[in-house]
């Protein structure tokens, strides 16, 4: 079983270890990052720059086995009614064996049971199935938009879909 806690600076050494190649780093943070690869510093200085926001909070996944996921959460809306699911990994040894979906519940029960958002939203890229799958099986619906956001990387336009969950 795992559980969550708040991020801490030493855990980025493991996270960016996770990130095997260009592709699994962009499917993971779209462009919010300049370079490939990133250290454990550019991650711990990303995140320095809200670490006094009351809208942020970086979340690490862990076990007896030490840390084997990390995931974003941040508002999106000055009333904190909506809040967006981002930079979500795990560990990939450790992937397939349900850990990313018990991250999410674990997030979600959070979001709606202390934070009292209505409303979860992440987005995900159409060539990222896993992941989609990942995030469908907790319950999360596609939204649809005519606004979805798209991205050019290695040349390709990589297309992203929104996805939301509500508090009822």
């Amino acid at each position: 079983m795992i559980r969550l806690r708040p991020y801490k600076n030493c855990d980025a050494q493991t996270i960016v270890s996770w990130i095997g190649d260009e592709t699994s780093f962009r499917k993971w943070c779209a462009d919010r990052y300049d370079k490939y690869p990133i250290t454990a510093a550019d991650m711990n200085e990303h995140y320095d720059m809200t670490a006094f926001s009351d809208s942020f909070f970086p979340w690490t996944a862990f076990d007896e086995s030490g840390v084997v996921g990390h995931m974003i959460m941040r508002f999106t809306d000055d009333e904190k009614k909506t809040l967006r699911f981002g930079f979500i990994i795990v560990d990939n040894k450790m992937r397939g064996q349900g850990l990313g979906k018990q991250m999410l519940e674990l997030a979600i029960r959070y979001a709606f049971d202390i934070l009292k958002v209505e409303k979860v939203t992440l987005g995900v890229f159409e060539n990222n199935k896993a992941a989609y799958r990942c995030y469908k099986s907790v319950g999360f619906t596609e939204v649809t938009s005519c606004q979805n956001e798209s991205f050019h990387i290695f040349g390709e336009e990589w297309k992203c879909i929104e996805l939301e969950l509500n508090n009822n």
